[in-house]
């Protein structure tokens, strides 16, 4: 009666789950036995996704680990690394344990991802330039969504005579935004769709 009454119980939370978040909000790590470098990888890939894609709360289910070697959860450690390192990059606004092998995860807004890569740039040395080296290599359409966004965002800083900094934005925002952007086709198509993301939250 008591295993039954748990496994309804586990049933009754994946169905309120399914509502929440349905398919499309949902990445399930457990399914595939990844290594803790192929969880990562995908684990970050799909939040800068559902990031562009202003998803808002997503779940993350890892799994307790209890099949794994030594009864360590790798993809759960690694999972919540990764949640870490992406609050300080702006891209996850806060994550929460769901169940004991699950995560919902709150997504920071763009604008977060723009603003924490210029405080990195403060305190850091200058990075190598992001590639490519000028934006020639753009299209006429993204270069001028590029513009604008970076119009908006110096005019948030306050900045009165932008037109001499415009170009440094221009480049210091594709940098930020390519990261969003894995390799692929149709990737500056993407890339387009990410400015544009980011340009609601200077509305």
């Amino acid at each position: 009666m008591a295993s039954r009454r748990v496994s309804g119980l586990a049933g009754l939370q994946q169905a309120f789950d399914e509502v929440r978040f349905g398919g499309a909000r949902t990445l399930n790590l457990r399914g595939t036995l990844p290594t803790a470098s192929e969880a990562a990888a995908r684990l970050e890939q799909w939040l800068r996704q559902h990031q562009v894609q202003q998803s808002g709360e997503v779940l993350v289910i890892t799994g307790r680990g209890n099949n794994s070697e030594g009864g360590i959860a790798v993809v759960r450690e690694t999972s919540i690394r990764v949640f870490h390192e992406l609050r300080r990059k702006g891209v996850v606004d806060a994550f929460v344990e769901h169940t004991a092998g699950s995560f919902v995860v709150t997504l920071a807004p763009m604008r977060a991802l723009l603003e924490a890569t210029g405080r990195r740039r403060e305190q850091t040395p200058p990075p190598t330039p992001a590639t490519p080296p000028t934006l020639d290599a753009l299209t006429d359409e993204t270069r001028q969504l590029l513009r604008i966004l970076a119009e908006r965002s110096l005019d948030a800083l306050g900045v009165r005579d932008r037109d001499p900094f415009v170009a440094g934005e221009m480049l210091r925002l594709f940098g930020s935004l390519a990261s969003t952007v894995p390799a692929g086709p149709d990737r500056e198509r993407r890339l387009r769709t990410a400015i544009r993301s980011a340009m609601t939250e200077y509305d």
